[in-house]
């Protein structure tokens, strides 16, 4: 695959008498440049770039990253794409596609595409006007074309052979197309829905690897019946079917089980191909069956609230959020706080990262 690789003996030290995790830096793959698909997990402020009601660029979001001022990142500080990234030491953060004053130094080494509530199905991005998964690869497309303008195109296709990419979604998909917003129900049942979410997975990825990708990291979807936006909230649901929360999540697994035979398949259908599943589903059930495990005290609520909108999926700026977001699982009613995204993060450099150099 051409990814050149580092023998640095891999540690991970648990830090007891803090209840924290750190990493000494592993024997880890090197890869030239890191490109980022996905959803609010992963933006990291392009929605402060388009028309959008998804927006993360005030205060408190970013209160403890960036001097405070807010970025477009939906938690309290770094997300999962930064950690990785400067694990990987390509760099510190990683710049959002849309912001119109990237530097060439910021293209040649990756951008992220991702976008807050977006998904594999386009209808869920109409709705909220987000960048659907599609339409961020079209901007991929759009982003080789500028990178071949600045190095040239053979050293371009090297960049893109070599580079680590990075997937996620899905969770939108089913809370506004199936649970919460019934804009598919009358289509498909839960059961059917995964199959359609994943057959768009599978062009997905086979449209980045047609475009140079060959190595990816694809993420599974969370236990969605388990966060606050859903077990926090009770449904008057006029249609036909409703789903439980138990129901929720067991679809959550059965998602992530034929993604995880899908990923398989297409490794060795697409040569050269390395393609890891990274788990979400029980790292985040863990942390909240055993927050003590990892120092949380509070998993059933967000550690910001929201005055105005009790019931409100984000932050508002007017309710002052929880003093230690540290000993919180969530930050907002969807999203974790950086804490919890340092421990995910931690989790694939032990187990995700390294599979990269075999």
């Amino acid at each position: 695959m051409g990814v050149f690789k580092s023998f640095i003996f891999f540690a991970i030290i648990y830090c007891c008498t803090c209840n924290s995790m750190t990493i000494n830096t592993t024997i880890l793959p090197k890869f030239p440049a890191f490109y980022v698909f996905g959803d609010s997990v992963f933006d990291t402020g392009n929605n402060n770039y388009i028309k959008t009601i998804f927006k993360a660029n005030y205060r408190p979001y970013g209160q403890d990253f960036n001097g405070g001022v807010p970025t477009g990142r939906f938690s309290n500080g770094k997300l999962i794409p930064d950690m990785l990234a400067s694990a990987l030491k390509i760099m510190d953060r990683v710049p959002p596609y849309m912001d119109p004053n990237l530097s060439d130094n910021d293209l040649i080494t990756g951008v992220n595409f991702a976008s807050a509530s977006a998904g594999f199905d386009e209808k869920t991005s109409i709705l909220t006007n987000a960048i659907s998964i599609s339409k961020q690869i079209e901007y991929f497309k759009e982003y080789i074309t500028r990178l071949k303008g600045i190095v040239g195109e053979k050293n371009a296709t090297k960049i893109i052979n070599d580079a680590l990419v990075l997937i996620d979604g899905g969770t939108n998909d089913f809370t506004f197309n199936i649970y919460d917003i019934p804009t598919r129900r009358l289509e498909f049942t839960a059961v059917q829905y995964i199959d359609f979410i994943l057959h768009k997975v599978e062009n997905s990825i086979k449209e980045l690897y047609d475009l140079g990708m060959r190595s990816f990291i694809v993420a599974g979807i969370v236990p969605i019946g388990s966060i606050p936006l859903q077990t926090s909230t009770k449904y008057i649901d006029p249609f036909i079917l409703t789903y439980s929360l138990d129901e929720q999540n067991k679809n959550s697994i059965i998602y992530n089980d034929k993604l995880i035979k899908l990923l398989i398949r297409l490794q060795q259908s697409l040569p050269a191909s390395k393609i890891v599943y990274n788990d979400f589903y029980y790292t985040v059930m863990d942390m909240i069956n055993n927050p003590k495990k990892y120092g949380f005290e509070e998993t059933k609520n967000g550690c910001c609230g929201s005055l105005i909108f009790k019931q409100g999926i984000l932050c508002d700026s007017f309710t002052r959020p929880c003093k230690d977001p540290s000993k919180h699982l969530f930050w907002d009613r969807i999203h974790v706080t950086s804490t919890a995204y340092q421990y995910i993060a931690n989790s694939m450099m032990h187990n995700v990262l390294p599979k990269f150099l075999h």
